[in-house]
């Protein structure tokens, strides 16, 4: 059974940086794809980064050169680091997993959707 759980989400103030672990269990990172959401109540969650199959890296916009994201497959953790945050950085922080899908040609691929999520951890950066 797969069970992702967040830590590190905490108050911050602008500038200031946090850590974000996603311990994943149930499963091996190696054979996942892997990626950080993030939601303010009311509103749509959004993807903020993910790994692809040949782990590289895409950022939302938002928060290209500031946040990065990287995993530790002998850990099963995911982590994101995230630097001079913003209040506008506030909300809940999601990891999500899927395991990677299989191409016609044999090959193994990530998409954009995620089988599954961790409970979250709330992120909260004051000005």
């Amino acid at each position: 059974q797969v069970r992702l759980v967040e830590s590190g989400g905490g108050s911050v103030q602008t500038g200031g940086s946090l850590r974000l672990s996603c311990a994943a269990s149930g499963f091996s990172y190696s054979r996942y794809c892997m990626a950080w959401f993030r939601q303010v109540p009311g509103k749509e969650r959004e993807a903020v980064t993910s790994l692809d199959n040949e782990g590289h890296s895409q950022y939302a916009d938002s928060v290209k050169g500031r946040f990065t994201i990287s995993k530790d497959n002998g850990k099963n953790t995911l982590y994101l680091q995230m630097n001079s945050l913003k209040p506008e950085d506030t909300a809940i922080y999601y990891c999500a997993a899927r395991e990677k899908l299989l191409g016609a040609r044999g090959n193994r691929y990530c998409d954009t959707t995620y089988t599954d999520w961790g409970q979250g951890t709330q992120v909260t950066v004051s000005s």
